[in-house]
Parts: structure tokens; C-alpha cells; sequence
């Protein structure tokens, strides 16, 4: 099962960041077609937060087709975002880990290790595309 975090520095809507971590477990496969997500209750006492946030990420991700809801008994996965590429994300995530105690070790803090790599990914997917 999914356990929430929220950010309070990310600038992103609690609700939003709600929305965004079912959807990186979904495109991830953490999160399956018919599993439950953690009822309103769980979530609210997990990393307290106004149960109306709570109603709003999940009305949102039932608005996008990717979960139902299902009255007295929870909110269920309805579809996956994963995709043929999920077989390759163990050995991916192997390099990554790598690549990440390198930029520590080179003195890199969380915020410059994403900036390096937003920039890095907008330069390769711009590559991509004049590629194709």
C-alpha cells in the first residue's frame, strides 16, 4: 500500500502532491489495477492532513479515470501507468543510485542534483525530438 508524504516547501498543492505520488506509483508499478488506496481516516492520521484534501486528490484521480470509488468500502485502482519500459526500471534505478552518491560525494545538494537533472532531461528530450 501507498504511504503519503507531503512537502511543505515543494510550492505544490497538498492535494496535488497526493495526486503526483499515485500517479509515480502507478507509472512504477508500486500501484496495481484493483488495489486499494488508504482510506481518507489513514491518510488524515498518517501525515495529518484536512480530510477534504484528501477527498479532493482522490475526486481528482477519479476524474482522470485512474482510480473508482467505492461507497463504504474505499478507493480502488482502476488502470496502470506503467508501461512496456517497467522490465528495464530495476537495472535503471541500480545506475541512478550510483549516480546520485557520486553527485553527494562531489558536494551536490538535493536541490542542485534536481536542477542538474531537469536541465539534463529537457536537453536529452529536446535531442529526442529533433531526432525523430
Amino acid at each position: 500500500m501507498i504511504e503519503f508524504h507531503l512537502e511543505s516547501r515543494s510550492g505544490v498543492a497538498p492535494y496535488m502532491q497526493l495526486v503526483q505520488q499515485v500517479k509515480r506509483a502507478l507509472r512504477l508499478g508500486f500501484l496495481q489495477p484493483g488495489d486499494q488506496l488508504p482510506t481518507v481516516r489513514e491518510v488524515v492520521s498518517q501525515i495529518a492532513i484536512n480530510p477534504n484534501t484528501v477527498f479532493k486528490a482522490y475526486r481528482e484521480l477519479e476524474r482522470e479515470g485512474l482510480v473508482e470509488s467505492r461507497p463504504g468500502v474505499g478507493t480502488f485502482v482502476r488502470k496502470t501507468l506503467a508501461d512496456a519500459s517497467l522490465a528495464s526500471h530495476a537495472a535503471l534505478r541500480e545506475e541512478l543510485t550510483r549516480w546520485l552518491h557520486k553527485a553527494y560525494e562531489a558536494g551536490m545538494n538535493a536541490e542542485g542534483i534536481g536542477a542538474l537533472f531537469m536541465d539534463t532531461l529537457t536537453h536529452v528530450k529536446s535531442e529526442m525530438q529533433t531526432q525523430s
